[in-house]
């Protein structure tokens, strides 16, 4: 959870214990009190902002095992004025909550601009407006009204062109900071679009005189490019999420570097004192901010003069001081790898940076985390779990989502696709339901016994060229509803998650979060899936299928795939469910002339023809071989296909043949 900059106190339920050089921070919201701070559910950052006592001086410094570490946050310096330059995406995507938060913020931030301070503002999009062309505008009174007005009247249209040229302004004054905040929604797309490109054109405008700071919003930003164009320019990057509060995220980043204390700062130590030193140089020190530095002593006579004046470290571990210069050192070999010119100097920072995280363990993007099943040992304990990074090339949210999903077969994706997996035949059988457009379609019925109903929408699209249908359709929502011990449901559609348990709670299906209210929880890993649990002993699984240009005959829609049904009773019953504890059988039936022999699938006491055919599931990803029954898997399902068809999304009435047994 993103604390509100703007209020300075703790969100609710938050109790704070000091104790000596112990701090314990304990949040315990319920489902209510965590909606009304975030959408993001129990996955939400909870941001913990704190400082140290400090002596005055050069700050601290730890030695510990033949390495250092120096903290130097200098306090009660004057304050040197700025010149800052505000750069606006106004492209069409910024209409509407976002151009709106960001003219709150900077409102608000105009109101924090001290005497001494000079600026200016730039909006873009297919064209560019520029406040006051030309020069810097000191803070007046008048100046600050002024530019309200420019903002109020900035109106998002046209594409985004970023820019070049029109960031070449006047000298700043010497003794000041020069800062350029920009932000955007999005990708270029008039223009210059090449990455290159517009990073030479950056640095030739910049020429050295601003520090870049770059704020992307949402899910559609170049965030290599935003990153590599403030790392090139002496500043940082910061991402804001689709659904955060975007004007209190802006106001807290410029809290972060509104208030300049030092700039040009370089840190010296004795000469072959120290090697493998981290970043030493700094543009610049915001009030608030931390300068940390780490390295090795070359030798015991450096070790006890540097040890001399140094306090003892915090840290439990006895590595601590040198893991602290691992950390550093590897943040600064992926910056340098991001801004590497060639594929030998990216190699390289590469090579350093996973060896070093490998050397201490840290999760980066150049590794992945890998969690082993600890063994069982002989006397029934278990044996030592083991957390280690290793490298791997995957994306670690992806490489969960789809570990987690590999073993599960029985399910209904696509358009749609339905495969049953019979685990004690050993078989796996494969129909299709044509049905149409708004149908209502009854996948897991178990409502006298375990509470559980599953009903699946249908939407329609067109087929594709060459296809021999006219139409398609697919699942664009799936509800589960639980009527024990009490009622409650989850309705999930691609773009948003509904669960009603306890309290009624809406989580976007772009965001990775978590909810439980008891006998129903959900986890949603972002644009992926939604898992569903209940009670513990059933799951459900939903993968989302989007698309970000979606052709004429593609929809957004889900597929439905069964996870543990062990809570599921014997006589569930459903398109799907009616399959969980049959045992069927396959006999071939001999030729007839010059026909060739013919499989067919015994089902109860029905005999239904089928043909091998491989199904592609997990949206193609990956393939299982099954036996498909035709014409709309007549004789495979009990009743007809009209019996599965429901009045409602939340109809939870019975089988009509009140048994499952024909």
């Amino acid at each position: 959870m993103q604390r509100n900059y703007t209020n300075p106190e703790p969100p609710i339920t938050t109790v704070i214990k000091n104790e000596k050089n112990v701090c314990k921070i304990t949040f315990s919201p319920n489902i209510v009190q965590q909606a009304k701070i975030t959408t993001n559910g129990i996955l939400g950052d909870f941001v913990v902002r704190y400082d140290v006592q400090r002596d005055m001086g050069i700050g601290d410094i730890q030695v510990l095992n033949g390495h250092f570490v120096h903290y130097f946050a200098p306090k009660d310096l004057p304050v040197v004025p700025k010149n800052v330059v505000f750069v606006i995406d106004t492209s069409a995507s910024m209409l509407g909550t976002k151009i709106r938060q960001t003219k709150d913020a900077l409102f608000t931030i105009l109101k924090d601009l001290r005497p001494g301070d000079r600026f200016n503002f730039i909006s873009f999009s297919s064209k560019i407006k520029v406040w006051q062309p030309n020069r810097l505008v000191p803070v007046t009174p008048l100046s600050v009204r002024d530019a309200k007005k420019f903002i109020f009247m900035l109106m998002p249209t046209g594409g985004s062109s970023l820019l070049r040229d029109y960031l070449l302004g006047p000298d700043a004054s010497p003794n000041s900071v020069s800062l350029i905040i920009f932000l955007t929604d999005g990708r270029p797309t008039v223009g210059e679009m090449q990455s290159t490109a517009i990073l030479g054109n950056t640095r030739s405008a910049v020429q050295e005189k601003f520090c870049i700071f770059t704020i992307g919003i949402g899910n559609d930003v170049d965030y290599r490019l935003l990153e590599r164009m403030a790392l090139e320019n002496c500043g940082m990057m910061r991402r804001i999420n689709e659904e955060a509060d975007a004007s209190a995220m802006l106001k807290g980043f410029y809290d972060e570097i509104g208030t300049p204390l030092l700039s040009d700062i370089r840190i010296n130590y004795t000469e072959d004192s120290v090697h493998y030193v981290t970043q030493h140089l700094f543009t610049n020190y915001f009030n608030g901010s931390e300068i940390v530095i780490a390295g090795k002593l070359t030798n015991q006579t450096a070790t006890a003069a540097m040890a001399a004046g140094a306090k003892a470290p915090g840290g439990s571990g006895e590595d601590f001081v040198e893991r602290v210069w691992g950390f550093l050192s590897v943040k600064e070999g992926l910056r340098s790898r991001l801004k590497s010119q060639t594929s030998k100097e990216r190699e390289d920072h590469t090579n350093q940076a996973t060896n070093l995280s490998l050397t201490y363990h840290f999760l980066t993007p150049l590794t992945n985390l890998v969690v082993e099943k600890p063994e069982v040992l002989a006397d029934g304990t278990m044996a030592p779990s083991c957390y280690i990074p290793v490298v791997c090339s995957c994306v670690f949210k992806r490489f969960l989502s789809f570990s987690l999903l590999s073993p599960l077969t029985t399910s209904a994706d696509g358009d749609p696709h339905f495969v049953v997996e019979f685990p004690l035949s050993k078989l796996t059988v494969c129909f299709n339901i044509n049905g149409e457009p708004g149908h209502v379609l009854r996948l897991v019925s178990d409502h006298k016994y375990s509470g559980v109903t599953v009903n699946g929408k249908l939407i329609g699209a067109p087929a594709p060229p060459g296809s021999h249908k006219q139409q398609r359709t697919y699942f664009s929502t799936i509800t589960i509803v639980v009527d024990h011990p009490k009622r409650a449901y989850i309705e999930v559609t691609p773009k948003k998650v509904i669960l009603d348990g306890r309290d009624r709670i809406v989580l976007p299906c772009h965001s990775t979060a978590a909810v439980d209210s008891g006998t129903l929880s959900v986890s949603i890993v972002g644009k992926s899936n939604v898992t569903v649990t209940v009670a513990g002993n059933i799951s459900f699984v939903i993968l989302l299928h989007q698309y970000k240009n979606p052709a004429p005959y593609q929809r957004d829609h889900l597929g439905f795939y069964i996870g543990n049904s062990k809570g599921l009773s014997h006589n569930c019953h459903g398109l799907l469910g009616q399959f969980l504890y049959e045992e069927v059988g396959l006999a071939e039936l001999p030729s007839q002339g010059d026909m060739k022999p013919s499989q067919v699938l015994k089902v109860k006491d029905r005999s239904v023809p089928v043909v091998q055919k491989s199904r592609r599931i997990y949206g193609g990803t990956q393939s299982v071989d099954c036996w498909f029954a035709r014409n709309n898997a007549a004789k495979l399902i009990d009743g007809l296909y009209e019996d599965y068809l429901m009045s409602h999304m939340f109809d939870t009435g019975d089988w009509p043949h009140g048994t499952n047994r024909v």
